[in-house]
């Protein structure tokens, strides 16, 4: 559909041509945050990998406004498209300032100097994550929950139409997880902007997803609004509870979200 930012079409996702998860189909309007949950393993980071471009797809097609991405420059799928991965390399000898502003790299020219416009758009997406007073701060010195923070103020400093994000509240202690999210539904709302990320934290997947997908057994199990996905029994049987383990956590006064990592 031409409306649709994101279009995945038959995607079998995977590594070294070894399927991972299968047939997944996929359309991603603007102004929506559309959430992947299911058991740890299932392959909603291997999905996301491919979709971002860090993996090839085993088959199937990924396109980006109707284009497939493939045929489209790596310059241009910058400017379109920020990606937070879990994992990632820390730099030496660079500051928390300068680790966002690599978010400005696709707009500069060959050199790669930026802008009096670029660096406004750094100190903007710092103010905005509530690490400005982390810039001259060494990277790899902070807290593993800064540290998140600034890559996440790195993506959103790239200015993207859609955002991919893998578990982006890892690391972060529930005061930031809260400013990652408010901060995240506010650009979707305020710049239109479409999200596909993971959450193992259920509830946070429940309060801030338009539409949530679950993965399970190599393949999309369901998909639908949370309303639907968190009714009934459906997210024990998602996870694999049993009845037995459901029995015990209802006797203890524990929900299945507190059981899967809330």
């Amino acid at each position: 559909m031409k409306d649709e930012l994101l279009t995945v079409k038959n995607l079998s996702a995977g590594y070294g041509g070894r399927t991972v998860v299968k047939d997944v189909e996929l359309s991603v309007p603007p102004g929506r945050i559309i959430t992947f949950i299911g058991p740890n393993g299932a392959g909603k980071s291997t999905v996301l990998k491919t979709i971002a471009g860090l993996l090839p797809p085993v088959k199937g097609e990924i396109c980006l406004e109707g284009k497939n991405r493939t045929a489209l420059p790596e310059n241009q799928i910058a400017r379109w498209m920020a990606v937070l991965m879990t994992e990632r390399t820390v730099p030496e000898l660079m500051t928390c300032r300068d680790v966002v502003s690599a978010g400005r790299y696709p707009y500069t020219g060959r050199l790669g100097i930026l802008s009096g416009n670029d660096w406004t758009e750094v100190d903007r997406a710092m103010a905005l994550t509530g690490v400005a007073f982390l810039a001259e701060k060494e990277f790899s010195r902070v807290s593993d929950g800064q540290r998140q923070l600034v890559m996440f103020a790195r993506a959103i400093c790239q200015r993207p139409r859609l955002l991919i994000l893998d578990e982006p509240t890892s690391f972060l202690d529930i005061r930031y997880k809260l400013v990652l999210l408010s901060v995240l539904k506010d650009l979707v709302s305020r710049e239109n902007l479409a999200v596909i990320m993971s959450l193992h934290e259920l509830e946070l997947a429940r309060k801030v997803s338009d539409r949530i997908v679950c993965i399970k057994d190599g393949a999309i199990d369901r998909t639908g609004p949370p309303e639907e996905i968190f009714f009934g029994g459906y997210i024990a049987q998602l996870y694999g509870v049993t009845d037995d383990l459901l029995e015990q956590t209802r006797q203890r006064g524990i929900t299945v979200e507190e059981l899967h990592g809330i």
